[in-house]
């Protein structure tokens, strides 16, 4: 059965989506912009600090749902400029440890809001 997981410490939904759902002993959370969920805004500071917010937010879900970040497997890092990669890469490294979680980055066209960067992830929860 899904369980839908919600936080206030992290943005709300602004579609017909979840935050997260929990199914199967996973937890698969909805890309996260980079929004400061106490100011609605993104933070300043470009890719670096965009990238800090996206990940704070995924990691508050999983935090909801009594899993955490050593428990992601997957991540996607959606980037609006591929020129990016390493700026973010730099911050995304202080969230994780070894084993790092399998990870997909690319450049879109376009992200909501003008973001600079989108993180999704999935985590055991077990």
């Amino acid at each position: 059965m899904m369980k839908q997981i919600s936080t206030e410490k992290a943005p709300a939904a602004i579609g017909p989506y979840s935050q997260a759902i929990e199914q199967g002993g996973f937890i698969f959370v909805s890309g996260q912009l980079p929004i400061d969920p106490a100011t609605g805004e993104f933070p300043q500071g470009g890719i670096e600090a965009q990238t800090r917010q996206s990940l704070a937010n995924l990691k508050s879900i999983l935090e909801q749902a009594g899993s955490g970040m050593g428990k992601v497997v997957k991540t996607t890092v959606l980037l609006a400029d591929m020129g990016d990669f390493a700026a973010m890469n730099g911050v995304y490294s202080e969230f994780f440890e070894a084993p790092f979680p399998a990870r997909c980055a690319f450049a879109v066209k376009t992200l909501p809001k003008g973001a600079l960067v989108e993180i999704e992830c999935i985590a055991a929860n077990a």
